[in-house]
């Protein structure tokens, strides 16, 4: 038999070879019925509330197998799904679908569901939009208790030394694979921001997503290897590929334990240059992953999760809180607070008003979204500035604005700061006088008006997944235009490097906080073309410093700026490709 390759999305390095697992959903399709009498609809209301107790009780007792030696805070996914059953949107408003429609449990959260998901859908940030793959987690293990399905991982003992090949996975499952031995993981659905996937990375469990028809194409017991790095699954092998991969799989561990010791030294480069590595965080217990890794503080701190899933906006108390908690948390290292990202798919919580207000996006991207919003509704912001000035004095705070397109906007921004540390100084209350704000480049016409925007920013961060996409007109998240969204096209290369020079001119530090900036082949050429700040995925700092120290800056910078000449993509990776052999060769 010829081996056959499948092409996912790799979001977990690693090499495993194992025997398939297959788990098929087989959920069969929910239908409606009626119920005739107010009786049935009470006994109906109580089956469900029943499930919902009872999908609790599951997750509770997964939580209570998390191993104390995992030095990961596991708990927190668990508990954000047993959260989500307590919120009324899953846990009420269903309740009402019945007595409303007089319809079966099944049926008024499927209902319920699909409405959620639909709002999740609209979203354009990759972070928020698979946020939708929680709701479906949770509503499917409801369901799967009121169709009275078993739980398809419930097999102990045998899926020791498995890949799970299954059609999507929630972080609970992920628990149950790490108890249960489990090396790997394939779906056909799923992103690289998933709170499975956050986990895969944090646990070192290679895993590949996104692979369309895998159950189709997969047999169960056959022998596969997934290749976490490039997002590969290979099946039918012969003797001669699998010593191939066994022998890559020994380079990995040896990488990985090498890794692992990178931990407490500093990221500098071969010549001397110390360069700055930080987390990119969603949540707060994202910061248990950056302690692990060694992560000196917080490039970027997402705080839309403080906006989603309730009726009122968070008050400035609430905000300030978290802030603080953070603060503490990182011990004197820095935190970067991103300002609210969100708009343009109406998520905001109890503020209608946005939606009359020239109708709704066709294309949220382009839309009513982030500092637009922001500046829209200033009240809103307002309470967001006042909660991250007051916490500025409890340690090293930046505040940072997201999708700028103006100075008109910066000048707006900061006189909104500056109407707020009035008011908090009328209130008695103490903020950091100096609060560097920076602002984030992800948009053509930020990185082309630098110049003049350094003029007034502390800091510039460059948020390539957002710049990629607008530049190349290429949605980031369309499968169908994954091979358009070229971090290395000429544009955003020479967009890029128009924002560093540009920092450098102002003497303003320059950091990457998108996706481009934890992906360990581009780390030589951004190196080479300035960039001395990176923030990241915490999981991926410990390759990323082991590149710094095995590369002369010097060196780089004399060669990289030659990418700026050529004229395609298919050049500029050769020429990448070069640049990390040559360096590779003369670190060894």
């Amino acid at each position: 038999m010829a081996s056959v390759g499948l092409k996912g999305m790799g979001v977990s390095r690693g090499i495993a070879i194992g025997r398939a697992y297959l788990l098929q959903s087989n959920q069969p399709a929910i239908a409606e019925y009626l119920l005739t009498d107010d009786e049935l609809v009470a006994q109906e209301i109580e089956r469900f509330n029943g499930a919902v107790l009872a999908a609790q009780a599951e997750l509770r007792r997964i939580r209570d197998r998390i191993p104390v030696s995992i030095p990961v805070d596991i708990a927190s996914f668990i508990d954000t799904h047993l959260l989500m059953l307590e919120d009324k949107a899953i846990a009420s408003d269903p309740v009402k679908l019945i007595v409303q429609r007089r319809c079966n449990a099944e049926w008024a959260l499927k209902l319920q569901r699909d409405a959620l998901v639909n709002v999740f859908e609209q979203m354009d940030d990759p972070y928020l939009r698979t946020r939708k793959d929680d709701v479906d987690h949770v509503v499917n293990r409801i369901l799967r208790i009121l169709l009275n399905h078993e739980d398809k991982l419930q097999v102990s003992g045998k899926l020791a030394g498995c890949v799970i090949v299954a059609d999507d996975l929630s972080p609970a499952d992920t628990v149950t694979m790490q108890n249960e031995g489990v090396i790997a993981f394939v779906t056909e659905y799923g992103g690289p921001t998933s709170h499975t996937t956050i986990l895969a990375r944090s646990l070192g469990i290679p895993a590949v997503v996104g692979v369309r028809n895998v159950l189709r194409y997969v047999r169960h017991g056959e022998q596969l290897v997934v290749d976490g790095h490039i997002g590969v699954i290979l099946a039918g092998m012969d003797q001669q590929d699998i010593t191939y991969y066994r022998r890559r799989h020994a380079d990995d561990r040896r990488q990985h334990a090498l890794l692992r010791k990178l931990k407490t030294t500093p990221a500098v480069s071969r010549d001397g240059r110390s360069i700055s590595l930080r987390g990119n965080v969603e949540l707060p217990e994202d910061l248990a992953e950056m302690k692990r890794v060694g992560a000196r503080g917080v490039g970027l701190y997402r705080t839309e999760y403080l906006f989603l899933n309730r009726e009122e906006l968070p008050s400035e108390e609430e905000q300030y809180e978290d802030y603080l908690k953070l603060v503490r948390a990182l011990n004197g290292a820095p935190l970067t607070i991103r300002t609210l990202d969100l708009g343009a798919d109406k998520a905001l919580p109890g503020d209608r008003r946005l939606e009359t207000r020239g109708g709704s996006a066709v294309n949220p991207a382009l839309g009513l979204r982030a500092i637009r919003l922001c500046l829209r509704d200033a009240a809103m912001f307002k309470t967001q500035l006042r909660a991250i000035l007051r916490v500025s004095t409890e340690g090293p705070v930046n505040l940072m604005i997201p999708m700028l397109c103006s100075v008109q906007e910066i000048l707006q921004t900061l006189e909104l700061i500056e109407q707020a540390k009035r008011e908090l100084g009328r209130e008695g209350k103490f903020f950091d006088e100096r609060l560097p704000v920076g602002g984030m480049i992800e948009i053509p016409a930020a990185a082309l008006s630098a110049e003049a925007m350094a003029r007034h920013l502390d800091f510039f961060s460059i948020g390539t997944n957002d710049l990629i996409q607008y530049t190349l007109a290429a949605d980031r998240l369309d499968t169908n235009l994954g091979h358009m969204f070229q971090a290395t096209h000429p544009a955003v290369l020479r967009l890029i490097d128009m924002t560093i020079r540009a920092g450098h001119k102002a003497g303003i530090p320059v950091a990457m906080c998108g996706e481009m900036a934890g992906e360990p082949r581009y780390t030589r050429l951004l190196l080479g073309l300035g960039l001395r700040e990176f923030s990241m995925q915490p999981a991926m700092i410990p390759e990323i410093k082991h590149i710094i120290q095995n590369s002369d800056i010097e060196q780089l910078t004399k060669k990289a700026r030659r990418v700026l000449r050529l004229p395609s993509t298919v050049e500029t990776e050769l020429f990448v490709d070069e640049l990390n052999a040559v360096a590779t060769i003369a670190a060894c």
